[in-house]
């Protein structure tokens, strides 16, 4: 490490002199720079940071072998200043060289040393300035949802719940809830998400691969004819063969489109969700109305049997069985709003609001359209339903990913430029300090047949699949569709059923037993049974109108979406108006008997 090459080399005649452990010194020191804290130097108590050690890449090995070799830290000079610690010193960066030992006299810097330093330096700012982007957040919504994520941690329980909604309390049509479900639903939200990421990997397919830069230095320098060799740069590119890079960004395109189809579904399922749950709450409130009108009812006939069991006409059986009735309708109240603030959670879930949010459904629905094409609907679910685009667009996919894999049977070139720094130091007697500079060109060879045969079958049999899968779907659709659009032609004529016959006729019943106990033509238990009957079939008719919602929203869904519903239902006689329960349709209540 001390010995001199030659007596012209000053640099050379100055590592003699300097002992081993000052060079280790200086090396230990410059490490210390870049890793230690400023207070750990003792002579100084701020110390301004570089902008060489926020470089957040590490290039110790790189500046170990310079300072080492070079004895020198670009322009250091050092000051006696002589303290507890050792000599401290001021280099021209700012922050304080503290050495263990002392050393009084100036670092020489060859020239060779200050060359380097002009091209470790720009390539440590390049490094640093992409370590720094790396650090930075991009989207505004990723910092949020992490702030989101540390206040739901640290929050005590109960403080992060969603937020109780006051302008969606009490009825709202179901239009007011789709659009709030549609803006605000965390699956929609996320699916959006997902296609943002997958549509940002198509500059990444199209994009070509980072250059390669490289510093290269000499242990011990290579004499030639034009001088010693101390250093060589090299930047290199890879291109890949033509067509290959569209390739990728067609696959990475079509996973965008992918996506998309995705997120359609996902915001058709959200709102058939949105209108099962709130046509479910619908059911709830009216079966709680009817009840509470019937409780009235039978409230008002256990008078009846009271007043008549006073005057002797009948039997104390009749009373009791009245307040039986009574007590069984409480319990089925009790459940009924168990069932509604059950159905008020599952709604406002879909909404991402709070459970505790009172959501109620209209009192009077609007009328529906039904539709009796079914071929219509087998044509506007196959050209309309989201999945099936999404199993069309990975087909495509796999199409192009077959072509991508045929391209690896192709070599990429890679372009280089090389330059080696030559000095007019050396033992050459003519030597002239000429650098260098090359030109190169490679190829990766592409000898593995087995592996480039592998992968296009991979992505052939991956196509197949894709498309079998298309064709399941396709089928599952036609499935649905026909199962549901039976399935809506029976409840809307199970609908037409009870509102034409079998209520009135039940609510007629009545009406006759109740004429009939006051003369005592009929006991008090055949009356009862009547009044159960027609309970029954007005809960069975609010059910079926339930029903008949939940199913067109799930047809619409299948199709692919309310337009797509529209045209097929489109020419139809008319709108379905359905039957709501009002007060007046209740039987009479008999007037009471006189004393």
């Amino acid at each position: 490490m001390g010995y001199a090459q030659s007596a012209n080399d000053m640099s050379a005649v100055d590592r003699e002199d300097m002992d081993d452990d000052r060079l280790r010194a200086v090396t230990e020191h410059v490490r210390a720079w870049l890793y230690r804290r400023p207070s750990d130097c003792p002579e100084r108590e701020t110390v301004r940071v570089g902008w060489i050690v926020t470089a957040r890449c590490r290039m110790t090995v790189l500046l170990e072998t310079t300072i080492t070799r070079f004895s020198c830290v670009p322009n250091i000079l050092i000051e006696p200043k002589h303290g507890k610690e050792g000599v401290v010193g001021t280099d021209l960066f700012g922050p304080p060289l503290c050495f263990p030992g002392r050393l009084e006299r100036e670092l020489p810097m060859s020239k060779q040393a200050l060359k380097t330093w002009k091209i470790v330096i720009p390539a440590m700012v390049l490094l640093s300035v992409g370590c720094r982007a790396a650090n930075r957040a991009h989207d505004p919504e990723f910092a949020r949802d992490i702030y989101r994520v540390h206040q739901a941690n640290s929050l005590p329980s109960g403080a992060a719940l969603s937020p109780v909604m006051d302008e969606l309390s009490g009825p709202h049509p179901v239009d007011t809830y789709i659009r709030h479900a549609l803006m605000q639903n965390p699956d929609i939200q996320a699916a959006r998400k997902q296609v943002e990421a997958t549509a940002f990997r198509v500059p990444q397919a199209s994009s070509l691969q980072d250059p390669m830069f490289k510093i290269t230095t000499y242990p011990e320098s290579v004499q030639t004819a034009a001088g010693q060799q101390e250093l060589l740069l090299n930047v290199g590119q890879k291109f890949p063969w033509f067509g290959k890079l569209r390739a990728q960004a067609d696959v990475a395109e079509f996973s965008t489109n992918v996506a998309r189809a995705q997120l359609a579904a996902v915001e058709l399922l959200v709102i058939e969700e949105v209108k099962q749950a709130y046509y479910e709450l619908y059911f709830v409130q009216q079966s709680i109305w009817i009840t509470e009108a019937d409780r009235a009812l039978l409230i008002d006939l256990t008078k009846i049997a009271d007043s008549k069991y006073r005057t002797g006409t009948v039997s104390q059986q009749d009373v009791l069985r009245a307040q039986l009735e009574v007590s069984n309708l409480e319990h089925q109240l009790i459940r009924l709003r168990q069932e509604l603030q059950s159905t008020q959670a599952r709604l406002a879930r879909r909404l991402h609001i709070s459970p505790d949010t009172p959501v109620l459904a209209l009192d009077q629905l609007p009328a529906e359209q039904i539709p009796s094409d079914l071929q219509m609907l087998y044509a506007k679910a196959t050209e309309a339903r989201p999945e099936l685009h999404a199993q069309l667009a990975a087909i495509r996919r796999d199409r192009s990913a077959v072509e991508r894999a045929k391209l690896n049977y192709y070599p990429d070139p890679t372009l280089g430029v090389t330059w080696i720094d030559t000095a007019t130091a050396g033992i050459s007697p003519v030597a002239n300090g000429r650098d260098s500079v090359l030109l190169g060109v490679g190829f990766n060879m592409p000898i593995y047949r087995k592996r480039l045969e592998a992968g296009v079958r991979e992505a052939e049999a991956q196509t197949v699949a894709d498309a079998m899968r298309y064709d399941s779907l396709k089928d599952r659709t036609e499935e649905q569709v026909k199962d549901l659009f039976v399935r809506v032609q029976s409840q809307e004529e199970l609908l037409q059923l009870f509102r034409e016959d079998i209520i009135p006729k039940a609510d007629q019943t009545l009406r006759v037993s109740s004429s009939a106990y006051q003369t005592g033509d009929v006991d008090f238990l055949q009356l009862i049974d009547n009044w159960r009957q027609l309970l029954k079939f007005q809960l069975a008719e609010q059910r079926l109108q339930s029903q008949l919602r939940q199913t067109l929203a799930s047809l619409e869904r299948v199709v692919g979406g309310f337009e797509a519903y529209e045209e097929a239902t489109r020419g139809n006689a008319g709108p379905v108006q359905f039957m709501q329960p009002p007060q007046d349709e209740l039987p009479p209540i008999p007037p009471q008997p006189q004393h």
